[in-house]
């Protein structure tokens, strides 16, 4: 890798989401505007607001929708650390993608949040049923 590049590492809570080699420039959303880096620019550390991330490698621009996180920049190397992460070949094919899981989670969470008001409910009972006894 040249000085003139970076590696991008974009991490998930479990596992490596991408790595990709020879970016030339990265642009990301923070809660202040939109947050550009070239490969000279100095270390720093941003937070990641939801929205797109894009990059340029090899003359072609890539995109990547993000949950809220943190961007690392340390030499060559960007690090962004997100809950959920979502690559597309395209920006329309990426809004596609990104409204299939996003609902896939919503329908996720809902089942999650059922559970839970489940062992809730009868837990409660258990602490009236122990206070009665």
């Amino acid at each position: 890798m040249s000085p003139t590049t970076m590696t991008l590492e974009v991490l998930l809570p479990f596992r490596v989401f991408a790595e990709h080699e020879g970016v030339a420039r990265i642009v990301a959303e923070t809660p202040e505007g939109s947050f550009g880096i070239l490969p000279r620019r100095l270390d720093c550390v941003a937070t990641i607001s939801p929205g797109v991330l894009a990059w340029e490698r090899n003359g072609q621009e890539a995109w990547m929708a993000l949950d809220e996180g943190l961007l690392i920049k340390t030499g060559d190397t960007v690090t962004v650390s997100v809950r959920h992460a979502v690559a597309g070949e395209n920006l329309a094919d990426l809004r596609e993608l990104v409204e299939r899981e996003y609902l896939t989670l919503d329908e996720h969470e809902r089942e999650v949040r059922s559970v839970l008001d489940k062992l809730e409910i009868g837990l409660m009972r258990r602490l009236v049923e122990f206070r009665h006894e």
